[in-house]
């Protein structure tokens, strides 16, 4: 066994966890759970979007890009907000911000008005899972880090469950404004709830306070964050995971599933369902895989990657007008360990970088899936329009994508290895000579 491969001691500094650690981070995780339900909302109203707003596919997938390139392009931002601010008042700003994005969004009836509604919702739920990350690593021991951010994955897709379940329903039983002005209601609860009970960290475990501010300061973060090759194999491993999926379920699944494969809405929406379901039970799996066996993460991110790959390529070549059910129901399923291998880029990130600069990189790893999903989703609809909605066509982008991830994994992956175990061996050293 490997020196990364080791169990992991309670290191100087850890906090303990415990039942009050759960509490607290289970109100940040609600808050997470919420941005994902508006957040992925759109996803099943992607063809009532397009009627509503009388749009065509290009100008539709302009809704997933503003939000994500909002999402993308505040990563940096958030995660140097969350090292000075703390993660009470950075979740209680991204909270406000999406619940008036929904809002915003369920009584647009132009354009214009709907578009700046996502981006309005893309910007507090940019301010969310960085916070949650900073949350898990002030209430929980550094053993527990894998596990904990796979299970905050594991909830985010909960809430992709419910917009694919419960908020489908309600915009086809209720209509348009009924749903999207509803579904709000559950921002003004979670932010009832971090108000009163969330604690950015447990007593006696209060961060050291930055000595510099300004933006000298702000370089140095994140010059030093991205110096790290921990860092940047990270964010190459999230974007290079999370994309296959994402696109899928934010915007282009539906579509594809009843237009390309000709399947019903209900049917399309139940293979929808499949992903959100793989990722919570595969989220568990690689979760305590990686907390026990450090060295599983590469291979579980290349191997994410290849059957991804593999899959999407059968079925966009499958002969004749549909692919089989069979081969669709492989493909969500395999989709589904997209997301909980992205979470891995952050298990490269952590122990790459000082607790003050673990906003900062996860920041920075997070922009890598969102840049991807944002990229694809735009050259998807770019090609439907190009060529008269040839899904074969346009989904073919996504393996452009997934070269250029893969070629920058495996230049990084070396030097990150041999960084994290000098760092490893430094930090044990540091642990025996530690006074009594």
């Amino acid at each position: 066994m490997s020196t990364r491969e080791a169990a992991t001691p309670l290191l100087p500094g850890d906090p303990p966890g415990g039942r009050r650690a759960i509490a607290v981070w289970s109100i940040g995780v609600s808050v997470y759970f919420v941005a994902v339900i508006f957040r992925t909302s759109l996803g099943v109203a992607g063809l009532d979007a397009a009627d509503r707003f009388d749009v065509n596919a290009s100008a539709l997938s302009t809704f997933s890009i503003l939000q994500l390139l909002v999402y993308a392009g505040m990563q940096i931002p958030v995660g140097l907000l969350v090292d000075r601010l703390g993660t009470k008042r950075v979740l209680t700003m991204g909270v406000v911000l999406f619940t008036l994005g929904q809002l915003g969004f369920a009584f647009s009836t132009s354009y214009g008005s709907a578009l700046a509604s996502r981006a309005l919702l893309g910007c507090g739920d940019a301010l969310t899972f960085i916070s949650v990350l900073r949350l898990g690593t002030r209430w929980f021991p550094a053993r527990r880090g894998p596990l904990v951010a796979q299970l905050a994955g594991l909830v985010g897709m909960a809430g992709n469950l419910v917009s694919t379940l419960v908020l489908a329903r309600l915009l086809h039983g209720l209509g348009w404004t009924t749903a999207f002005a509803g579904s709000a209601l559950c921002g003004v609860l979670v932010l009832v709830l971090l108000l009163l009970f969330l604690r950015d960290h447990p007593e006696g475990f209060a961060p050291e306070p930055a000595s510099h501010r300004g933006a000298a300061f702000v370089r140095r973060q994140i010059a030093a964050s991205w110096r790290e090759p921990g860092t940047r194999l990270g964010l190459w491993v999230h974007f290079t995971t999370q994309f296959p999926a994402m696109f899928f379920l934010l915007l282009w699944g539906l579509p594809f599933l009843v237009e390309a494969q000709g399947m019903s809405r209900g049917g399309a929406g139940t293979l929808l369902t499949l992903v959100v379901l793989s990722n919570m039970a595969v989220g568990l799996v690689y979760g305590q895989v990686i907390a026990r066996h450090q060295n599983a993460r590469m291979p579980i991110a290349l191997g994410t990657v290849a059957s991804s790959a593999l899959l999407w390529a059968a079925v966009l070549a499958w002969p004749g007008a549909h692919a089989p059910l069979w081969l669709l129901i492989v493909l969500c399923a395999a989709l589904g360990a997209c997301g909980p291998a992205s979470m891995i880029g952050f298990d490269f990130s952590r122990p790459a970088n000082p607790p003050e600069r673990q906003g900062t990189a996860s920041g920075i790893v997070n922009m890598g899936g969102f840049v991807a999903s944002m990229t694809t989703l735009f050259l998807v609809g770019v090609l439907l329009d190009l060529t008269g909605d040839n899904y074969r066509v346009a989904f073919c982008a996504l393996f452009f994508l997934q070269a250029l991830g893969l070629s920058q994994i495996l230049r990084l992956r070396g030097r990150a290895a041999r960084r994290e175990d000098e760092r490893l061996v430094a930090s044990r050293v540091e642990t025996v000579h530690v006074p009594v």
